[in-house]
C-alpha cells in the first residue's frame, strides 16, 4: 500500500488522470446508469387469487369461494402467511411467499392448484391470479371537455392505448371512470303477462351467455374441438337472448320483455377539471425505466396530441412527480459543488507553498 501511495506521489499526472477517470465515471453513472425514481422499490412476494361471485354476501363468499381456495392452497411449500378476505360479490386469498423460493414457479403452482377446483358456484366468475409487481406512478394525463361520459371514456381508452405505444412507456391505466355495466330490468306485470318467473329469466341469461368447451370429436382426418362462444357483452347480445320458445315456434327474446340498459356502474363518479367533465390516465414507471424520460415523453405527447383533438376537448397533465425528482437531483448537485469548493479551499489553505526569508 505504501508503495502505491509513493508511486502516485512521484507521478502527479497519473494521479490526476485517475481522479478525472473517477469523476467521469461518477458523472456517467449518475446520468445514464442510475434509475431515476421518487421512491425505492420494495420487494413484494405476494400472490393474489380473486374470484368474483356477483350478488353474494360475504358469508356466502366465505363458504363457497374462500373455503375451497384455502383447502387447495394451504399446503403449498414456501407459504409464509395466507390471508383470506370476503366481501360482497368477491373473495380474495393472498399468499406471502418466503424468501428463497422462485416467484414464477410459485405463481404457476398456485395457478395449477386453482384450476383443479370444480366446486365453485356456477355464478362465480373465472379466478384471477396475479403476482404483485412494483409500479410507480410518474404523471397523470387529464382529458376534459364538453363530452358525454361514454364519449369521454371511449376517447380515454383510445389515448391510453396510444400512450402505451410510446417508446419507454409500458403501463398506463384509466382513472376516475365508471366500469361498463349491463342492467336488465323486468317488471312484475310483464312477468305475469307472459307467465314467466324471475328465475326463468336469470336461467335463460346464464345458459345463453357463456363461453363453454364442449369437448372434441374424433374423425378420420383428425380431432375436431367443439366450443361455444356465446358470451354476451353488449345491448344487442343480451336483447337477442331467447327466453321462451312457444309451441308454434315463435321465440320470445329478452329485449321484448325486459328493459336492457347498456351503461355504467350505478355508483356515480364526479370528476371535473377546469369546470368540465374529465377523466385521468395514470402513467407508471416499471423495472429499469427512467421516470424523468417518461415524464418528458408524456408532456411532448400532450403538446402534439392536444393540437389534433376537436375543438372543446383538451389535454393537460397533473401531479407530475418528475418535478420533485428534478428538485432532489438539483439539491444533490448543489451539495456536490459546494463540497468540491470547500475541499479546494481547504487544500489551498493547508498545501500552499511557504516563502523562506
Amino acid at each position: 500500500m505504501h508503495g502505491i501511495i509513493a508511486w502516485f506521489a512521484r507521478n502527479g499526472v497519473a494521479a490526476n488522470l485517475l481522479m478525472v477517470a473517477i469523476v467521469a465515471g461518477g458523472i456517467w453513472s449518475g446520468t445514464s446508469q442510475i434509475i431515476l425514481q421518487q421512491y425505492p422499490e420494495m420487494p413484494q412476494r405476494m400472490i393474489t387469487t380473486t374470484v368474483l361471485y356477483p350478488g353474494s354476501t360475504p358469508g356466502e363468499v366465505e363458504e363457497a369461494i374462500l373455503t375451497r381456495l384455502e383447502e387447495n392452497l394451504y399446503d403449498i411449500e414456501g407459504i409464509k402467511e395466507m390471508t383470506a378476505t370476503a366481501r360482497s360479490s368477491s373473495g380474495t386469498v393472498m399468499l406471502e411467499i418466503e424468501d428463497g423460493y422462485n416467484m414464477s414457479e410459485k405463481l404457476d403452482e398456485v395457478t395449477n392448484r386453482v384450476s383443479t377446483i370444480r366446486t365453485f358456484p356456477p355464478e362465480a366468475e373465472r379466478p384471477q391470479i396475479s403476482q404483485f409487481s412494483f409500479a410507480e406512478r410518474v404523471i397523470t394525463i387529464v382529458v376534459y371537455g364538453d363530452l358525454s361520459e361514454r364519449e369521454l371514456k371511449t376517447l380515454g381508452e383510445q389515448l391510453r392505448d396510444e400512450v402505451s405505444n410510446i417508446p419507454g412507456v409500458t403501463l398506463a391505466s384509466l382513472k376516475a371512470v365508471r366500469p361498463y355495466e349491463i342492467a336488465i330490468e323486468v317488471s312484475e306485470p310483464t312477468l305475469r303477462q307472459y307467465g314467466l318467473t324471475f328465475d326463468q329469466i336469470t336461467r335463460a341469461i346464464r345458459t345463453s351467455s357463456v363461453d363453454l368447451s364442449a369437448g372434441s370429436v374424433k374423425t378420420d382426418t383428425g380431432r375436431i374441438l367443439l366450443r361455444t362462444n356465446e358470451q354476451a357483452y353488449t345491448y344487442e347480445d343480451f336483447a337477442a337472448i331467447t327466453v321462451l320458445t312457444r309451441p308454434d315456434g315463435t321465440k320470445l327474446k329478452l329485449g321484448d320483455l325486459a328493459d336492457v340498459k347498456d351503461g355504467f356502474d350505478e355508483n356515480p363518479i364526479v370528476s371535473n377539471y377546469n369546470g368540465k367533465r374529465a377523466i385521468a390516465i395514470d402513467i407508471f414507471r416499471t423495472g429499469m425505466q427512467n421516470a424523468i424520460e417518461i415524464g418528458d415523453s408524456i408532456k411532448e405527447f400532450i403538446q402534439v396530441k392536444g393540437d389534433q383533438l376537436p375543438e372543446g376537448i383538451y389535454l393537460s397533465y397533473w401531479d407530475d412527480d418528475t418535478v420533485r425528482i428534478k428538485v432532489r437531483i438539483q439539491t444533490l448537485m448543489d451539495s456536490a459543488i459546494i463540497g468540491f469548493i470547500l475541499v479546494v479551499l481547504i487544500l489551498s489553505l493547508f498545501l500552499r507553498p511557504t516563502l523562506a526569508f
